[in-house]
């Protein structure tokens, strides 16, 4: 009986898993992989709390072997430039977001940048971008294929739905996709009418509604697992987010048909495998 235990554990620990460390508004960094190798998509919370983050994980610094970044803005690079020289971690991005990048110093010296043209490989896994619309150059999601034959993706960010982003998405076992916003809470909240027009343009950000509507779409197609995230702060709850996409998924049975997360803020524990 111990041998069996100890062998399905031993299978655990080579599948690899999705830990959303930091995702919200102020900061965001997700590792996928396993203990012993595996990637970041983003570095946007400070190194000190990416270390942290990583370790009440039992992730060791050397198993990230690859940072993707999906676009400059600094809730999604905050940590990079001292986060890379403390850990010489190559980067990946698109060619504008890594421009970017350089133009703003936000890498440590002698960083090692790769564009992503099509798929590259690390950590074991295959990694490919797709565009995303939102109000920076070389925004993108990024698609993984793991070692295990899974296939997950991130997806934040975008302020609509595109046929490229749909197939990005499709066939995934798991997405990671933004419910950053309550329309009724951003309309009638305090931010000033030019910072909502720009979250509810079609390059700004995706509303808890316009998350259920794809979130409905990806689970009939075969879609299992979805965690909501980049949830506001200031304009969005977690129970407010699940509980419209509930109901966007209604007619479908939650824990039988799918499955359904909402992100921590801050300093989450625990994996997902799948």
């Amino acid at each position: 009986m111990k041998l069996r235990r100890r062998d399905r554990e031993r299978r655990l620990k080579r599948l690899a898993r999705i830990y959303s460390l930091y995702s919200s508004s102020q900061g965001n960094a997700t590792f996928i992989g396993t203990e012993k190798g595996g990637i970041l998509i983003d570095a946007g919370v400070t190194c000190k709390k990416l270390v942290e983050g990583l370790g009440r994980n039992n992730i060791p610094l050397s198993a990230v072997q690859g940072i993707f970044v999906t676009h400059s803005h600094g809730d999604h690079v905050k940590g990079l430039r001292v986060f890379t020289g403390k850990t010489g971690c190559r980067i990946y991005g698109q060619g504008e977001t890594l421009r970017e990048i350089i133009d703003r110093e936000l890498v440590a010296p002698k960083s090692q940048l790769i564009e992503i043209k099509s798929k590259v490989e690390c950590g074991g896994m295959e990694i490919s971008a797709f565009n995303t619309p939102h109000d920076t150059a070389g925004s993108c999601g990024y698609r993984i294929h793991t070692g295990d034959g899974k296939i997950c993706a991130v997806c934040t960010d975008l302020g609509h739905i595109t046929s490229e982003v749909r197939a990005g998405l499709s066939g995934c076992r798991l997405v990671l996709l933004e419910s950053n916003y309550d329309e009724n809470m951003l309309r009638q909240g305090g931010y000033p009418l030019h910072l909502k027009q720009r979250i509810l343009s079609d390059k700004g950000h995706l509303s808890n509604t316009d998350s259920s509507v794809i979130a409905r779409e990806l689970v009939e197609s075969g879609t299992v697992h979805i965690v909501l995230g980049h949830l506001s702060q200031e304009n969005n709850r977690p129970e407010i987010a699940e509980k419209t996409a509930v109901n966007g998924l209604s007619g479908l049975k939650r824990n039988i048909d799918y499955l359904l997360n909402v992100a921590e803020v801050e300093g989450s524990r625990g994996a997902i495998v799948f």
